[in-house]
């Protein structure tokens, strides 16, 4: 927590674009078809993605929306971007950064014919862009998937055979660097209106990868395979160079970045390399090295900890970083976490997936389609009778106690219908005892699934577990970020979307000579109406009126507002304007949508805290976080809401009355009062708005009766 409160005290000072420190802006080109012009994106002038990116990184860079609907990569298409306007337009924008999305619409039937032409006329746009005076660096973005089933249009199938492999081909070739943005969206059909072009949270999506591209810190002069002496094969992996070699007679494989991140973190893959590779592409991305070191088919014994101890030690010494992530895959699970055992101080985090924890189970279990063998090898390896290894308590399951107490995270991804690897028999009693032994693991369960496919389509919340294990993730809570969305169940009037809610909000501040109240948060704030022009849905304006009535009050409140989007407004309205004597600040619990951790979620609320004490000197701010969510009072949603409250608890400001509230909407036994909540155990009922007035009400009056 100390770590990300210096982060958050210092974020004034990492906001302070180049501009502000006397460099030109850095300037983006986003070269594209219609997904980046904004087509079928309400407001896209302010909704697409380079609208949004734009808006995320802040005065110091210039983000250009170069986007052409229908456009082809291929000059012999029927709409080659090579054409266009806009295309001159991005040649003559003196760029530093090119971000270039083509080929959906290649995949059309009509331009199938000209793919022998593809990766050179690729090349070639790529070098229209290298060779300007700016000398650009240049991203290249693989496409989004389609969910059409029109086999002659734009075709799924043909991007994951066609044209992505094209794509990574030449970015392997030209050594540049290359976002996958196919996966992100593949489990999300719901964001696609017309099956073809992202919504406004699509577009959300795609500038907040890219936001994470751009920003990340990178150790750009390290290069492993110039310090790895061993002779070295390099091959194409999904567009990165990957270096094979032998090493003590073992296979081994490592892959590299285009740019280390720094530290120059890496994955370390146990078993079945190149199987479902989603993870490690990923990381890829973020600048971590992904390895392999063979020592198949040792089921994790003695010699294969011995042979991993050596290999660590080499990759050290070649310039990767001390703690791993580690990967294990089926049986490679046994490796890892036995590996793990014998060098706790090495490891980052563990993901196992559908993982062997105890081998009486699997090979014992006699699951394989293989017969024996897996079992004649286990008790070879371990040299064992029969007798002695159905006996055998020398397994992960068997030490879990001891690798909770080692304190590193576990994230297990698991099918609950394997019938190879059955979870009874390994993940949940692994869980169950780690827990109670106040170990760190998480468990993502996909139901009906077997034992394949291992890992996830979109691979995001596996990323992000490596991400946040070794100090790598972006907390986007804490990023200022404008909302895209239209959210015609809120109760907002007008077709302007979030863009509308935010201009009246400001229309409404700037109409009050002397405002004494605002209230600031998300759906819940937005309830008390206020007196804002665009909104059809109050439900408790009537309780927030005969409570602060004597008061200029006003409701700045967004339906969907994450933290980020709260500060963006702040940064972005005339909220310092309006001068209010007191603003309570309520937000926090659309964070957890995005998955946003407890430390992420407080983190965010408190650099709101420190802008508006910045900004709004004069403004006595009341903080309540967020108000109490989760039904029960032992769900999840409950754990993180009690987090962040003991979290922002701690976190002491001068000038701030902290005033959580979770009595006044609990029940005796702990759970939520559903008199006063919805079903969703999110928002207010009347009676609900009632509560959070009177809870308000006391320290209000106190406030102002000094003012």
């Amino acid at each position: 927590m100390k770590k990300t409160i210096l982060a958050w005290l210092l974020l004034p000072f990492l906001a302070i674009g180049s501009s502000a420190l006397g460099q030109s802006k850095i300037r983006i080109a986003c070269i594209g078809n219609s997904i980046t012009y904004g087509a079928g994106i309400a407001n896209r002038e302010k909704n697409a993605y380079p609208a949004q990116l734009q808006n995320m990184l802040g005065n110091g860079y210039e983000v250009m929306n170069f986007g052409h609907s229908g456009a082809t990569l291929l000059k012999k298409g029927d709409n080659p971007y090579w054409k266009t306007q806009e295309y001159a337009d991005a040649l003559a924008s003196k760029p530093n950064i090119v971000l270039i999305k083509l080929g959906t619409n290649d995949s059309k039937a009509v331009n199938r014919p000209f793919y022998n032409e593809y990766e050179n006329n690729y090349a070639e746009l790529i070098e229209s862009f290298k060779n300007l005076p700016t000398k650009p660096r240049i991203i290249l973005l693989l496409p989004l998937p389609t969910f059409l089933t029109d086999s002659n249009s734009i075709s799924n199938t043909v991007l994951l055979k066609n044209i992505i492999p094209m794509e990574q081909k030449v970015a392997f070739e030209k050594k540049l660097e290359v976002v996958n943005l196919f996966p992100l969206f593949v489990d999300k059909p719901d964001l696609f209106p017309d099956k073809i072009h992202p919504s406004s949270i699509g577009a959300t999506i795609m500038a907040s990868r890219l936001y994470e591209t751009i920003t990340e810190q990178k150790n750009k002069g390290f290069d492993i395979f110039s310090t790895l002496k061993e002779e070295k094969k390099i091959s194409n992996f999904y567009g990165y160079e990957c270096a094979d070699f032998t090493f003590n007679g073992r296979n081994c494989k490592v892959v590299k970045p285009k740019a280390a991140a720094k530290g120059n973190p890496w994955i370390w893959r146990a078993r079945f390399w190149g199987h479902e590779p989603q993870t490690d592409i990923s990381l890829l991305e973020r600048g971590f090295h992904v390895v392999y070191c063979d020592v198949a088919e040792l089921f994790g014994n003695e010699q294969a900890v011995g042979l991993w101890n050596k290999f660590h030690v080499l990759m050290q010494r070649n310039g990767l970083s001390k703690k791993a992530a580690l990967e294990g895959m089926s049986r490679g699970g046994v490796y890892v976490y036995n590996w793990a055992l014998a060098n706790p101080d090495k490891v980052a985090c563990i993901y196992a997936d559908a993982p062997v924890l105890d081998l009486k189970s699997w090979p014992g279990g006699k699951r394989n389609a293989g017969g024996r063998e897996p079992w004649e090898d286990f008790k070879k390896d371990y040299n064992l009778t029969e007798d002695q290894a159905l006996a055998f308590h020398d397994t992960p399951l068997d030490h879990a106690e001891k690798i909770a107490k080692l304190g590193f995270p576990m994230l297990h991804v698991v099918g609950d219908a394997d019938d190879v690897v059955p979870i009874a028999e390994n993940t949940t009693p692994f869980e169950q005892r780690v827990l109670a032994a106040g170990g760190n693991i998480q468990v993502i369960h996909k139901p009906g699934v077997n034992h394949h496919p291992h890992s996830l389509q979109n691979p995001t919340p596996i990323t992000n577990f490596i991400l946040a294990s070794t100090g790598h993730k972006v907390n986007f809570a804490r990023i200022a970020a404008a909302g895209a969305e239209y959210r015609s169940g809120a109760g907002w009037t007008g077709s302007d979307g979030w863009w509308g809610q935010f201009d009246n909000i400001d229309s409404v501040l700037l109409s009050h000579s002397q405002l004494d109240v605002l209230f600031l948060g998300n759906s819940i704030t937005q309830g008390t109406g206020g007196h804002r022009t665009k909104l059809s849905y109050k439900p408790g304006f009537d309780a927030f009126n005969q409570a602060f009535g004597k008061y200029e009050w006003e409701c700045a409140g967004i339906a969907g507002d994450r933290t980020q989007n709260v500060l963006w407004r702040l940064q972005h309205g005339a909220y310092a304007k309006a001068k209010p004597k007191v603003m309570v600040i309520s937000i926090g619990v659309n964070n957890f949508i995005d998955n946003d951790s407890a430390d992420e979620i407080a983190t965010g609320i408190l650099t709101i805290v420190n802008w508006a004490k910045t900004n709004m000197p004069a403004t006595q701010l009341v903080l309540t976080g967020l108000l109490p969510t989760g039904i029960k009072r032992d769900e999840e949603r409950r754990k993180k809401y009690d987090q962040i409250q003991v979290l922002l608890a701690k976190a002491s400001h001068k000038g701030l009355i902290y005033l959580p509230l979770s009595k006044p909407f609990l029940l005796p036994n702990g759970d939520l009062d559903l008199t006063k909540y919805g079903p969703d155990g999110i928002h207010l009922t009347s009676e609900g708005y009632k509560t959070w007035a009177a809870s308000l009400k006391p320290t209000i009056d106190q406030i102002l009766s000094k003012k």
